[in-house]
């Protein structure tokens, strides 16, 4: 559209060249390619080729790169054009020739004044402005002439909106207009089809039919009418599509010299016929609704359209026959530039030229061979694959050379599995392929593999052989065996017997295909072989299900049974290598052994855990614990009778508690309920509560609060029993010390061991660094409903399965952990151990955090990372919600979350965090959007290209 504009093509042909070369009049270097260096000389260029290029039609990249613009993002056409020409005009403003530096404002630039009427006293306020081009609302109107008048229609200033008049110095109602003071020689009218639909948050494109004539009178909008404003329509822009966010951009442009309009459609250019404008297929839209607006009828010298998004009209007035002539040295360009196109177009038809003269001879070729190509009956023939032999039919250029080694079998020779991919043609044809391509080996009539083909037989043989015998031995096995005249046989084996068989039939053709592949250099194919071939080993074989780990006959009679001989004999023709059990065969007796070991191991863990249960009963049950956030405040006289409560002596209080890991406690109270599936708790492990100096990680106050669910305290008179019962590593004692008669809050708590403050510090430092730098974590977003949050600790019983409490005591144990004893043996060994390792190893040896969050209805959780961005957020929380990231307001703990280039980590958002989410106006249907990552993320523009450098 803009090179079709002569005088602003001109003008930027007057624009000297940066280049020194090119401005002083040398001659184009052969040897370097030109590259424009600013905005003008891109322009210079493009319109150079596009006025004298024997192409088709000039691809822009390099304009498009100077810009910083993304091809691959559809932005919006007139928000281009306008920033665009402000560029444009910015740039040759620094030019001295007067008819380039002021050609924008003489080709695009109009005034138009707001004139604000005051109704009391009639004072006019107006205030002059330049336009570039009229946005006009198209929306409840069907011609351009009614978008103008509504432009330039009057507006009451009443109510809250009134108007502050200087001559009466109050606010007074008042009227408001723009009126058109001048108009460009090239009047661009932009048709505002894209708006913000507030209902869906997005915006939506208006396909409403628009008429607008050839000519366009603009006397009866001007102020002053005693001017020429007959405007005559050259060039009309096109949006294809339905939606705001995708589509297609055509431009009708009308050439001023010849009066033709032309068609831009990308790369395919196409002059209309009779000098006439005309808009065809790209008006047909394929609407999501069945009810498609009919177009209306057009008179002559008008047109409708549903796609046009901007009218470019120009004065009529205006020269027609102004010549353009491209400068010397942009000529020189373009014609170096055709020089290189014909060298491309004379190098294209050669290479067609040969092209069709290797045609001519392969075909003559195959025309040649193709008639002697099949094998006479008792002529000498050669095998060839078919697939090489495709490639020779249909491929211009040589194939490749025969390449048979993919065929053949472990032997060397041809395999026999591989002839239906494979061609038998005549000898003849086989000498001439050999010797015109080569390869090989060649497989002649004697290449098939007599040995691989007896093998094959052998086992079709057997195949058909094994459903007789399946039959045979299902029958012998309904006969009910007497006497010891049987034998032993898994049950697990009876029921897979057949595939087993089959299974052995295939193993020796599976050799030979992994020899063949070996052979053919498929190591790709060798490992995985190898891999399977191990995964095979470790199945058990046949029979083997009733072996014992000591080789001989398992004492379970439940999972074998008595064959009759005759099935047996049956199944060693399949199985010779099989385990042989007769039927007055003896079990294993070490396996006998074994078996009353475990039964009285069994009845001990249950005495051992019954004794147990009784002398610790209520830390079994967790009744009558001690608190430290309540310490009891009580006499040997008033204290409780319950078992397991502090018994104290005398009127002073001096009280003592001893603490062990609650991983103990849980690990105990699993044995003493299963007894027989877990192993007895022999010690008490104390050393994952110290720290490696063997000081306490915890202070009175952590114990009372966030690490109260790593401890258990226990009264005096349990860790009596406790002593007797385990082997404890370290004692850790709380002493209570209070005068008599003292005020309370001169009570002394003193630990032994004592706190370690350096270890601790630096615990409290690598937690907080863990939470702040997590790579995947679960966090929950909760959605507020009228300003109302379901709190997670209200009902808890409402929200959480019944299973959930037994699951967090059933986590997953450690890593390493092989038994419930794990870290409770051996404690002071394990201390040693990890005594050079840092202060926070006692988190992973037993000792865990239960942080299981307990999700409440109308909770989503989310895997999210310490350095994503809250932006991305947003967008997760679009997609679980179907929530816009711009109607999304998130807070954590009463803090309002709105800076989205901040990380998570950065806003304090830890693992199980709960955000808390406001949804301003929740948007229907919203996931099912096409284009919804496009709608819901903010719109950038132009933002960072070079449309905005000035």
């Amino acid at each position: 559209m803009w090179f079709l504009n002569l005088e602003l093509r001109q003008a930027l042909y007057l624009c000297p060249s940066t280049c020194s070369e090119y401005a002083a009049g040398e001659s184009v270097l052969k040897d370097k390619d030109y590259e424009p260096q600013t905005i003008c000389e891109h322009l210079q260029y493009l319109f150079a080729l596009l006025q004298n290029s024997k192409r088709r039609y000039i691809d822009p990249s390099a304009f498009v790169k100077a810009l910083g613009l993304d091809t691959g993002q559809q932005q919006d056409a007139q928000e281009f054009s306008k920033l665009f020409m402000s560029l444009l005009e910015d740039t040759l403003s620094k030019q001295k020739n007067p008819n380039v530096r002021n050609i924008v404002q003489k080709q695009f630039c109009g005034e138009y004044a707001y004139v604000t009427v005051c109704n009391q006293c009639g004072r006019e306020s107006k205030l002059v402005s330049k336009f570039y081009e009229l946005e006009l609302n198209i929306q409840g109107h069907k011609q351009l002439t009614d978008c103008i008048t509504e432009f330039l229609k009057e507006e009451k200033l009443e109510g809250d909106n009134r108007y502050f008049c200087e001559t009466c110095q109050s606010k007074q109602n008042a009227t408001r207009k723009i009126r058109l003071l001048s108009l460009p020689c090239t009047l661009n009218l932009q048709l505002m089809r894209f708006v913000f639909d507030r209902q869906t948050g997005h915006k939506k494109k208006l396909n409403t039919y628009i008429g607008f004539s050839e000519l366009l009178d603009m006397e009866p909008f001007m102020e002053q009418k005693n001017g020429i404003y007959v405007y005559e329509l050259s060039a009309v822009l096109i949006h294809r599509g339905v939606s705001a966010y995708s589509g297609h951009y055509i431009a009708h442009v009308k050439d001023p010299q010849t009066g033709e309009w032309y068609k831009f459609n990308d790369e395919d250019i196409e002059k209309m016929e009779g000098k006439k404008l005309q808009l065809g297929i790209e008006e047909d839209l394929a609407e999501p609704s069945k009810s498609q607006t009919r177009k209306p009828k057009c008179g002559k010298g008008t047109h409708c359209s549903r796609n046009a998004y901007m009218l470019v009209y120009r004065l009529q007035t205006r020269e027609k026959s102004l010549t353009v002539e491209v400068p010397a040295f942009l000529q020189e360009l373009v014609e170096r530039d055709n020089c290189k196109f014909e060298e491309w177009c004379n190098e294209m038809a050669e290479m067609r030229k040969e092209s069709v003269a290797r045609g001519k001879t392969k075909h003559e070729e195959v025309k040649k061979l193709y008639k002697r190509l099949p094998a006479e009956a008792g002529s000498p023939y050669d095998f060839i694959s078919l697939e090489w032999l495709q490639k020779w039919l249909d491929e211009s250029t040589p194939p490749k050379p025969i390449d048979n080694t993919a065929y053949l079998c472990s032997h060397g020779k041809l395999h026999p599995d591989k002839i239906s991919i494979m061609k038998r043609i005549s000898e003849y044809v086989a000498d001439d392929f050999y010797s015109r391509y080569g390869g090989g080996p060649r497989l002649n009539v004697k290449a098939l593999c007599k040995d691989c083909v007896v093998e094959r037989c052998r086992i079709l043989r057997l195949k058909n052989q094994l459903n007789e015998d399946y039959k045979t031995v299902t029958n012998l096995l309904k006969i009910t065996v007497k006497g010891n005249d049987g034998f032993w046989v898994g049950k697990a084996s009876l029921r897979s017997w057949r595939q087993l068989a089959l299974e052995q039939l295939h193993e020796q053709d599976e050799d030979a295909e992994h020899s063949n592949g070996k052979m053919n250099g498929n190591a790709q194919n060798k490992d995985e072989s190898n891999e399977e071939k191990r995964e095979e080993e470790e199945e058990l074989n046949f029979n083997e299900d009733i072996v014992c780990p000591h080789g001989d006959l398992c004492i379970s009679e439940n999972e074998r049974r008595v064959v009759s001989k005759e099935a047996w004999e049956k199944l060693k023709q399949y199985f010779p290598k099989a385990p042989e059990f007769p039927n007055n065969k003896e079990c294993c007796s070490q396996c006998k052994i074994l078996e009353r070991e475990g039964e009285e191991n069994e009845a001990l863990h249950k005495m051992m855990a019954s004794e147990q249960k009784t002398s610790l009963q209520n830390l079994f049950h967790d009744k009558c614990r001690p608190c430290l956030g309540s310490w009891p405040q009580v006499s040997a006289s008033v204290a409780p009778t319950c078992e397991g409560s502090l018994l104290l002596s005398g009127a002073f209080s001096s009280h003592e508690l001893y603490i062990v890991s609650q991983f103990f406690v849980e690990e105990w109270r699993k044995f003493v309920r299963r007894p027989t599936r877990c192993s007895p708790v022999s010690s008490v492990g104390n050393s994952v509560l110290l720290c490696p100096h063997g000081g306490l990680m915890f202070t009175y106050a952590s114990m009372t609060k966030e690490d109260s669910k790593l401890i258990a305290l226990i009264w005096p008179s349990e860790w009596e029993r406790i002593q007797k019962l385990f082997v404890v590593d370290h004692v850790i004692k709380i002493t209570r010390t209070q005068a008599a008669g003292a005020d309370p809050e001169s009570t002394l708590y003193v630990s032994e061991p004592q706190l370690c403050p350096e270890c601790r510090e630096g615990l409290l430092c690598q937690q907080q660094r863990d939470l702040r730098e997590y790579t995947q974590a679960t966090i929950y977003i909760h959605k507020v409903v009228d300003n109302k949050k379901v709190m997670k600790d209200a009902a808890p019983e409402l929200n959480v399965s019944s299973s959930e409490a037994e699951e967090e005591r059933e986590e997953n144990k450690p890593e390493g952990e092989q038994d419930p004893d794990f870290n409770q043996t051996n404690g002071g060994a394990k201390r040693q151990k990890i005594a050079h390792q840092s202060y926070i190893t006692y988190q992973k040896q037993g000792i865990r955090r239960s942080t299981r969050h307990r999700k409440v209805r109308g909770e989503k959780a989310l895997l999210v990372s310490a350095n994503q961005t809250l932006k991305e957020l947003k967008i997760q929380i679009m997609h679980a919600f179907s929530v816009a990231p711009f109607d999304q307001n998130l807070s954590i703990d009463g803090k309002i979350l709105s800076d989205d280039t901040a990380t998570l980590g950065s806003l304090g958002v830890i693992p199980e965090s709960v955000i808390l989410l406001k949804a301003d106006e929740p948007i229907a249907d919203y996931a099912a959007m096409d284009d919804v990552m496009q709608v819901c993320m903010p719109e950038e523009g132009f933002k960072g290209t070079g449309l905005l450098g000035h």
